[in-house]
């Protein structure tokens, strides 16, 4: 799986070889992807970490290889690697001087901010499944792929121009995927969240709480204050997000024969974000 060093990668890493399956864990973060590696084997699971960049073909190569020679076979795939921000997932937040390189509506986007949240969000993800589907297709006994897609791929957020961008191109591999590859039994399907603990969320909201400090004109007006949570976080007394274990146990469903009649479904698990 891609970006299944920490967040919902790693929950969904765990979860799967709770419930029994050979996990190879593919991320640009060494020492959390050896943490989440380590946790699994203390459980007694089977797990494997190969370091790389969702963008970098031979690196895919790897990892698919190493999955297939160390279990036998790729069954499933899970692509949860994604950025909100074009800066390293580790970075240290610096609002000033990352300024270019966070959330922006489309008249404010630099290239490189746009540039890379489609390199990673989207021309990874096709790289990704591409990578999955060689050797799945050649064993010829089908399979299963979940991508995360997020909200952003089901609707509009403000001023996120590239991350909608790219995860609108993520739903829509995970529909032509699936309608390419029905015929030999292989499953595609997508979790499409809102707000969830991860470490992406927790730059999300400095980001804009820095934004807010800035802004010269408070009263001016910004769509994004039209809807900041989901029906669930709304009705919850402390406004709690979801957790990356209430993603991963919809994930790991999807991956499983438990789904088997589930394919080209772009699943809201968002708290009800999308039903209103």
């Amino acid at each position: 799986m891609t970006g299944g060093a920490r967040g919902i990668g790693a929950a969904s890493a765990i979860r799967l070889a709770r419930e029994g399956a050979n996990v190879v864990i593919f991320d640009v973060l060494a020492k959390e992807g050896a943490e989440t590696v380590a946790q699994i084997r203390k459980e007694g699971g089977k797990a494997e970490f190969v370091q790389g960049d969702v963008r970098k073909n031979e690196d895919l190569k790897k990892a698919v290889e190493l999955a297939v020679s160390t279990y036998g076979s790729l069954n499933g795939a899970l692509n949860a690697a994604g950025v909100m921000a074009a800066m390293a997932p580790d970075a240290v937040f610096d609002y000033q001087k990352q300024k270019a390189l966070l959330p922006s509506a489309i008249a404010d986007a630099g290239d490189e901010y746009f540039d890379t949240l489609m390199d990673i969000n989207a021309t990874g993800i096709f790289k990704s499944m591409r990578a999955e589907l060689q050797p799945i297709l050649k064993q010829g006994k089908g399979g299963a792929i979940v991508n995360i897609c997020s909200i952003a791929g089901l609707t509009g957020l403000a001023g996120n121009a590239a991350y909608v961008a790219s995860k609108h191109a993520c739903s829509g591999l995970t529909r032509n995927g699936a309608i390419d590859y029905a015929p030999n039994g292989i499953r595609i399907n997508s979790v499409n969240m809102a707000a969830t603990e991860t470490a992406m969320t927790d730059m999300a909201i400095k980001f804009v709480m820095a934004a807010s400090k800035e802004n010269k004109n408070p009263d001016a007006v910004n769509m994004g204050r039209t809807k900041t949570m989901s029906l669930l976080a709304y009705a919850d007394s402390k406004k709690r997000q979801a957790t990356v274990w209430e993603q991963a146990s919809v994930i790991c469903f999807l991956l499983s024969d438990e789904a088997s009649n589930l394919t080209g479904g772009l699943f809201a698990t968002d708290g009800g974000w999308t039903a209103y």
